[in-house]
């Protein structure tokens, strides 16, 4: 059996098959699906600073080879996480890492702050993909600019592992990923969803009450494949990859082309053991082609 343990920056994964933020709950959801701590790491859904309601519904819809979502945040605020969620995840043995969205770089600042309490948790997973009320509606990671002020910015208080989830809906994201990098970074995480819609043609209205969401599953993973591999050789912080991995052929991909870890999403809404399937899947990869450890494979791309 070969070597599955790897590292991001400080955090110590057992393998690096983790479940993306959005798709997990807070992991207890899933314990009587599966032995949550066989996986890496288990990404929480999103939280911010106060309670959100989340979008009107209907938001979310099933498209081809995919999914548009829209729930808009929904969560009950960073204070409710701590007094509530943490006491029932905190003696998982497993990587729990928090997903952290704001509107302001002030609502990311008190988030991340008050998360460096949590002994438990080893890492934060910056979103910048949320719209920046006081910029005028444009999302954080879309700008080197405003995406290297929100890293800078809560960089200098919080003292674990800072991952950045990068926004696909840009020109060029090794940019944004250099521009994060530079600014304190310890890894990067990619792709968040593509911006999407679908329409009602008997209605003759969008399916969704926003009118365009985040396009997620199998649909995404060429594009998310590309740009990992672009972001993995531009950086020198580890890349965790997700985006439409619903195998462990998909995981290996990304690993390929640079990734150190992978998050699962969609797929987890499909089969709710998909996560230990892919674990077992890479380690039977590694055996077959002579792998020690899975180091091995880490932009192991031939070109």
């Amino acid at each position: 059996m070969a070597n599955l343990n790897i590292n991001i920056g400080r955090l110590q994964l057992k393998n690096p098959v983790m479940t993306a933020s959005g798709t997990f709950g807070y992991g207890t959801e899933y314990s009587d699906f599966m032995d949550l701590s066989r996986i890496g790491g288990i990404f929480v859904k999103g939280t911010t600073l106060r309670e959100r309601q989340g979008n009107p519904y209907p938001r979310m819809a099933e498209t081809p080879s995919g999914m548009l979502n829209a729930v808009g945040l929904q969560n009950k605020g960073v204070d409710y996480f701590i007094n509530h969620i943490y006491p029932t995840v905190k003696d998982i043995d497993t990587n729990i890492i928090v997903n952290v969205s704001g509107s302001t770089v002030e609502d990311y600042v008190e988030t991340a702050e008050k998360l460096n309490s949590l002994e438990k948790i080893p890492a934060i997973e910056l979103n910048i993909s949320c719209p920046n009320v006081k910029e005028g509606g444009m999302a954080f990671g879309t700008s080197c600019l405003s995406a290297a002020q929100v890293v800078s910015s809560v960089r200098r208080v919080y003292k674990n592992e800072l991952i950045v989830k990068l926004s696909p809906n840009v020109t060029d994201i090794s940019e944004i990923a250099l521009a994060v990098e530079a600014e304190g970074a310890d890894s990067v995480s990619l792709i968040n969803t593509l911006l999407g819609m679908a329409i009602n043609i008997e209605r003759r209205k969008p399916v969704l009450s926003t009118i365009t969401g985040g396009l997620s599953g199998p649909a995404v993973k060429p594009v998310a494949l590309r740009m990992v591999w672009q972001v993995a050789k531009a950086v020198k912080i580890p890349v965790i990859g997700l985006g439409g991995i619903m195998n462990a052929a998909d995981a290996i991909e990304f690993m390929l082309a640079g990734a150190s870890a992978i998050q699962i999403g969609t797929a987890n809404f499909i089969d709710p053991t998909v996560s230990i399937k892919v674990v077992d899947g890479i380690n039977e990869y590694l055996d077959r082609h002579g792998f020690q450890s899975v180091t091995e494979i880490i932009g192991a791309l031939e070109i």
